[in-house]
């Protein structure tokens, strides 16, 4: 079985940033990396650690801007984290990520070294995850600058549409996700089917895309 099947739910950067985004107070460095050790000992040890690396290496190495990849940081986080106000630019704060995880797969395997991320696995899915993102741009872009407890992300949408062509369907479709969840963006069982239709084809389990925080109207078609 794909390791990814044991995830029952959110897993890599963005089942992270979920975590961090569920927290009562406001997180330091120090507290979110703590987090993500402990989300390890209780998620899958280094299985659930290597999706966490991979992700925040792919993030540090893309080719997106600074600003992009901040948006997508601190929409995921419901902004509880903000990098910036520790003085860490945003991809340093992905390289520490990446260490830490580095760190924790190496207390079994002291040998360990990453790999390089590898080239998006589903090219076909761009399209289609695109179509979707674009579906509901205006109400998620009026959301991300109004929301009462996340700053300001006038960039999410097209970080969003970045994520997905430069950081492979994947990734792109969690982040995707977890934007969705966070500014709970309403859509209908259609819409859901699609979604969980993607999430099957990425090989995740069904409850990474439908975890109860979606907002799922069945009246709405779409």
């Amino acid at each position: 079985m794909d390791p990814r099947q044991d995830f029952h739910e959110d897993f890599g950067i963005t089942g992270l940033a979920r975590y961090i985004g569920m927290q009562l107070e406001y997180l330091d460095a120090p507290g979110c990396l703590d987090l993500a050790l402990r989300l390890s000992e209780d998620r899958g040890g280094s299985a659930y650690v290597k999706e966490v690396l991979d992700d925040a290496r792919r993030l540090a190495r893309s080719s997106m801007p600074d600003e992009a990849l901040s948006a997508l940081w601190l929409a995921a986080v419901n902004g509880r984290f903000d990098p910036a106000r520790a003085n860490l630019p945003i991809r340093d704060w992905f390289d520490r990520i990446a260490d830490t995880c580095t760190g924790y797969v190496r207390r079994d395997d002291p040998s360990f070294e990453p790999e390089e991320p590898e080239p998006d696995g589903h090219p076909e899915l761009g399209a289609t995850l695109l179509a979707e993102l674009r579906a509901v741009e205006a109400v998620l872009a009026e959301k991300a600058v109004t929301d009462l407890y996340v700053p300001p992300l006038p960039a999410l949408v097209p970080a969003l549409e970045a994520a997905i062509t430069t950081g492979g369907a994947d990734l792109g479709f969690r982040l995707f996700l977890r934007a969705m969840k966070v500014y709970f963006i309403p859509i209908g069982p259609g819409r859901l089917a699609r979604f969980e239709e993607i999430g099957r084809t990425l090989g995740y389990h069904d409850w990474v895309v439908e975890d109860g925080n979606l907002n799922v109207w069945a009246d709405l078609e779409d």
